[in-house]
């Protein structure tokens, strides 16, 4: 009885991180570029007791030898599915969407006064005014957005015309008729599964990856530009499917249900043992 209360209880546990995963999916069902992620479980330690000392016993037998007894799953990862999400027109001449699933833009971001670079597929840009004559281009969030050089894209003057090529060239027209190019900072991500989601719909290369950078990402510059697959004028939704993480969510709750369910049982039984006189 204590081994099924052990069980019980450390299935529980795991059951809660998943049942977190599907909530966070559903909260970003409407969020741009937003990738959903898919728990996968496997066994904890198990325990084999071999109740059958003679093995001319067990011949012809289909089942392993011996008894195992697990103490219950574990989650074993949470992998990002990178599956393309449906694309939505806009018309908005700053509104971009990424049409390969590997590709994400750069941005700038600034932790306690140090820029980090991040990586995100939310194509709903803005411009921000720095002064009176000057722009910079960000996200939604309001991190700027870096060009193939890793610096700032900044416009100066007047802008009336914004045109983004499906190579991920901007080109802004300004009043007096001057033009002004940048390539924006894109990357294609070779090994999603070592990125790290580090909030607000950006993703991170891991601290400690060291060397291993190359091997997860590659940055598309110079003839890899041929690659950049973008189109202006639309947003990538999320890849969130609502019907099946409303059935993931109820397996879940019926899975945690009959955890403690098992839980309370065994607390019962050990009561009438201890009851018995």
């Amino acid at each position: 009885m204590n081994r099924s209360m052990i069980v019980a209880s450390n299935t529980m546990n795991q059951l809660q991180k998943q049942l977190d995963i599907i909530s966070n999916n559903l909260a970003n069902i409407d969020t741009n570029g937003f990738k959903k992620r898919e728990a996968t479980f496997t066994d904890l330690l198990a325990q084999s007791f071999n109740n059958q000392p003679n093995k001319n016993e067990e011949i012809g037998r289909l089942t392993p030898n011996e008894i195992r007894v697990g103490v219950g799953a574990k989650l074993a990862q949470s992998q990002m599915v990178t599956k393309q999400g449906s694309l939505k027109q806009t018309g908005r001449p700053l509104d971009i969407a990424f049409t390969n699933e590997s590709q994400y833009m750069k941005v700038l971001v600034d932790n306690n006064g140090e820029g980090n670079i991040r990586y995100t597929r939310d194509g709903a840009l803005y411009l921000s005014p720095i002064n009176q004559n000057e722009m910079l281009l960000v996200n939604s969030e309001g991190y700027p957005v870096l060009d193939e050089n890793n610096q700032m894209i900044s416009i100066s003057g007047n802008s009336s015309q914004y045109t983004f090529s499906s190579d991920g060239r901007f080109e802004v027209t300004l009043t007096n008729g001057q033009k002004q190019e940048f390539n924006l900072g894109i990357v294609s991500v070779k090994k999603p599964q070592f990125l790290e989601q580090m909030g607000e719909n950006l993703l991170g290369v891991p601290a400690n990856a060291g060397a291993m950078v190359n091997d997860i990402l590659t940055e598309l510059v110079g003839p890899l530009r041929n690659q950049v697959s973008i189109q202006q004028g639309s947003l990538e939704g999320s890849n969130v499917n609502l019907s099946k993480e409303m059935t993931d969510l109820i397996n879940v709750q019926r899975s945690y249900q009959f955890q403690s369910k098992a839980i309370s049982l065994s607390d019962q039984m050990m009561g009438l043992v201890n009851g018995i006189r």
